[in-house]
């Protein structure tokens, strides 16, 4: 069980403390994301994309994403942990079948649900089965289209500021359904305010968010740089673990072609 809890979470909003949600795919990033003090730790379903070099994040399974929430259940202690349904099972009335999954079979705090602000009735559901919903909208990657823009540009998109109506009824009307937090994607400063001040649980943000949300979701990897395109551009991160993981493994193919070995940054035959 995580120590940091819906109530904790939603406390924070009203203190004006920010919180943080780290994106992770990972056992080994989970724990270090986890210890570095993230409130939520959540397994996105852009892992096809950003791991395994998929093109659309619409072809990850919910059963690989299962296997991959395993994974990181095992290195969260403190933090909630999150899990994104893939494409599928919320689109075809399966919600509440498919949290019960992720509880059972992975662990997670909360399901995330994209798309949620058409499914109102399916985040009653869920939260009527027990479980804490997490609700996503905005143009995210499965809702994309929706807005006229392809995933690959969605990053850089923005919610137009002529729907900060509707998307405020979006968030009033997932809130009432039961939402126990909002993941508003590509907001803007214009409506990311505006649904803030409308709704009284935690509004994150990942592309598009800023410091008007109640916090931010970021992608580790996109955080410490870690992507084979940093070899060849600029990272705008907080590191180029890229560039740092090239160096050593370049390193390593030459002592091993070379005859050396190294062990613990000794040479072994000085061990």
């Amino acid at each position: 069980m995580s120590t940091m809890t819906v109530p904790k979470l939603q406390a924070m909003k009203a203190s004006g403390e920010k919180s943080v949600c780290i994106v992770a795919w990972d056992y080994q990033m989970a724990r270090i994301a986890d210890r570095a003090g993230a409130d939520v730790v959540s397994v996105g379903d852009t892992v096809g994309v950003n791991l395994w070099g998929q093109r659309d994040p619409l072809e990850i399974t919910f059963d690989e994403l299962l296997v991959v929430a395993r994974s990181v259940r095992r290195g969260v202690t403190d933090a909630l942990l999150s899990c994104d349904f893939p494409f599928g099972p919320l689109q075809a009335g399966e919600a509440v079948p498919a949290a019960i999954r992720l509880v059972k079979e992975a662990g997670v705090d909360l399901v995330k649900l994209d798309g949620a602000a058409d499914f109102p009735e399916a985040v009653e559901a869920v939260t009527r089965a027990g479980i804490p919903v997490f609700a996503q909208f905005g143009i995210t990657p499965q809702t994309a289209l929706k807005y006229g823009v392809e995933y690959s540009a969605a990053h850089t998109a923005r919610v137009p500021d002529d729907m900060l109506e509707e998307l405020v009824s979006e968030a009033k009307r997932l809130e009432s359904a039961g939402a126990v937090a909002l993941n508003f994607t590509n907001s803007g400063p214009v409506v990311g305010p505006a649904v803030v001040q409308a709704v009284s649980i935690p509004v994150l943000g990942g592309f598009g968010g800023g410091p008007w949300l109640d916090g931010r979701i970021r992608m580790a990897t996109a955080a410490i740089g870690y992507s084979a395109k940093w070899l060849d551009e600029e990272p705008d991160t907080y590191a180029n673990v890229a560039r740092v993981a090239y160096d050593a493994l370049t390193a390593c193919i030459d002592d091993v072609r070379s005859g050396r070995q190294i062990r613990g940054g000794i040479p072994v035959d000085k061990q």
